[in-house]
């Protein structure tokens, strides 16, 4: 860490220490980091005899894949004393990422912000924000061991589901030598590592292949292979019986396609009238994907972004093929 976000970490720590009611929240459509960095955060303020409750937006399910964690007293709706409560915020790259809108930051007593994000918004009145990090997952580590907190199996499974989620199973190119210590601390203090790997990679719902097949039947090369974009309908949801946290992943498949530089995948939430949602991935670390979901009213990491939109799917796809071209021509 920098020495500037040494004295954020201090200053995290003490506000932690010196209060005794939290409210911990992930943002929504929750991944495997934000899950867990939320589960780990909740754990470690718990074991300091802290007054804990937690939260995530929306009012569809959890990913199956991650509900073998203990995510049973996760609310959905804000608590009615929120006012009363600092407020620890975990992977949200701005306070949209909340709930709608920005009341919970509002109503909050304080609001801690700890994320990875290089795009974050610093909403907090007291920000620990570190892009260069794996994950949230692996901040919030360094915050416990600041905080003097015990890493138990549980604390230890938390943490490295959001590790190895965030760092696509340690082969991403934000897998750090830190990132790759932090998974053999956590496996060391009883982090399951096949169990994990099973749940999270082995246990795919029939309507999440469903969904894949649709995604990857439209899927559409531009500019030459580099560029594949593909989209879901509303109607698909509706059709499979699929919750839109099934999209999960669907994504990194169009990644994956031999020559592609950047994918996209449009989606219509089954939740959302009118909102459409487009998922950003990049190859290539000089192809910084949060630029363009910026422009969009978005953001995210150089690699992984995206933004909401009320735009149609058409002009959505042309929006993503102007700006590919634009980040990707080469200087006159």
């Amino acid at each position: 860490m920098t020495e500037t976000q040494t004295s954020d970490l201090q200053a995290v720590a003490d506000v932690l220490r010196s209060h005794e009611r939290f409210l911990v929240v992930g943002h929504e459509n929750p991944d495997g980091d934000a899950l867990g960095s939320l589960l780990a955060a909740a754990l470690g303020l718990r074991a300091l005899g802290k007054h804990v409750v937690t939260y995530v937006a929306g009012t569809g399910p959890m990913p199956a894949e991650y509900r073998f964690l203990d995510l049973s007293e996760v609310l959905r709706e804000l608590p009615a004393d929120i006012e009363d409560r600092i407020l620890l915020a975990v992977d949200c790259a701005n306070e949209r990422r909340i709930a709608e809108g920005t009341e919970a930051v509002t109503r909050a007593r304080f609001v801690v912000d700890v994320d990875h994000h290089h795009d974050n918004s610093r909403f907090g009145d007291v920000n620990l924000v570190v892009p260069d990090a794996s994950s949230t997952a692996e901040v919030i580590r360094d915050v416990l061991r600041e905080l003097d907190v015990e890493l138990t199996p549980q604390i230890a499974e938390a943490l490295y589901v959001g590790l190895v989620t965030d760092t696509g199973r340690f082969q991403y190119t934000n897998t750090t030598p830190k990132a790759l210590r932090l998974a053999a601390e956590l496996v060391e203090a009883g982090a399951d590592v096949h169990g994990i790997f099973q749940h999270v990679y082995e246990t795919v719902q029939f309507a999440k292949l469903k969904l894949l097949a649709r995604a990857l039947e439209r899927a559409q090369i531009y500019d030459g292979g580099r560029l594949v974009v593909s989209y879901l309908l509303r109607s698909d949801f509706a059709d499979i019986g699929a919750a839109e946290a099934y999209s999960e992943g669907i994504i990194d498949y169009l990644r994956a396609v031999e020559g592609a530089e950047m994918a996209a995948l449009i989606r219509e939430p089954p939740s959302k009238d009118g909102i459409r949602k487009a998922s950003l991935r990049s190859s290539a670390d000089e192809l910084d994907v949060s630029s363009i979901a910026r422009k969009a009213g978005g953001g995210g990491h150089r690699q992984a972004a995206g933004f909401s939109s009320e735009r149609s799917i058409e002009e959505i796809t042309e929006f993503v093929r102007t700006e590919f071209e634009a980040a990707t021509r080469a200087p006159v």
